[in-house]
């Protein structure tokens, strides 16, 4: 029977530690090598542009959420080293082909960010994020040509609080990705339906008055609600 460093037999936690710190030292590997702001920065950085005097001056400003295409399967095919590698590249790939006033976090285990702020107007920054896709030219050891897929949300246009206009970009993501990946995609207006007996009165009167508090609408915070829920069980 195996035992660790103690000298005690080796049980199943031990084994769960052991994976944990292997995932660790994978996910410091890529951070290591990238240097990129994680997505707490993400988030901060994008408050901070919100909260500005950005829209009162005329300046854009857009978020893009790249996720690599079939990431698991590279994982499972050729190890994790190879998709360490293709993360690095990836990223490189995205930080090399940017215009000036961009930057770009790693905030997932294959998915960047991109804060573009300037004078870049809407249509330009989704063609030169369609540039960014078209040219993607990262591949496997068997030759095989990855592709990334983005979305992406405008602010002061598409939402003006950060929760939301992330909600937007991903949305816009998760469209592109059920489309067949390889894509960029816009967020677009939604179609909202009407709150329903789903919510007691008491829920309600609370969410009216969190909305007062907060100055935004009752639908928004449904949402981010919604979004939060969603991600705490990976969906």
């Amino acid at each position: 029977m195996k035992k660790n460093e103690n000298g005690r037999p080796i049980t199943v936690e031990d084994h769960k530690e052991l994976a944990r710190r292997h995932a660790e030292r994978k996910v410091s590997a890529v951070n290591d090598a990238l240097q990129f702001p994680n997505g707490e920065a993400f988030e901060e950085d994008l408050n901070a542009i919100l909260n500005s005097d950005a829209e009162a001056n005329g300046e854009i400003a857009a978020i893009a959420l790249l996720d690599c295409d079939k990431f698991d399967h590279i994982n499972k095919d050729f190890g994790t080293d190879e998709g360490d590698r293709i993360l690095i590249e990836a990223g490189k790939y995205i930080r090399d082909n940017l215009p000036e006033g961009a930057k770009v976090y790693r905030i997932g285990g294959d998915e960047f960010a991109i804060i573009f702020r300037g004078t870049l107007e809407r249509e330009e920054i989704f063609l030169l994020l369609n540039d960014l896709k078209n040219n993607y030219a990262v591949q496997t050891p068997d030759g095989v040509r990855q592709t990334i897929t983005v979305g992406m949300a405008t602010a002061f246009e598409d939402a003006n609080r950060c929760a939301e206009l992330i909600r937007k970009a991903d949305g816009a993501l998760f469209r592109a990705k059920v489309a067949g990946g390889n894509k960029v995609s816009m967020a677009k207006e939604e179609k909202m339906v009407p709150k329903t007996s789903h919510f007691t009165q008491d829920q309600l009167q609370r969410l009216a008055k969190l909305a007062k508090r907060e100055g935004v609408g009752e639908a928004i915070l449904l949402r981010e609600g919604l979004d939060l829920l969603l991600k705490k069980y990976d969906i």
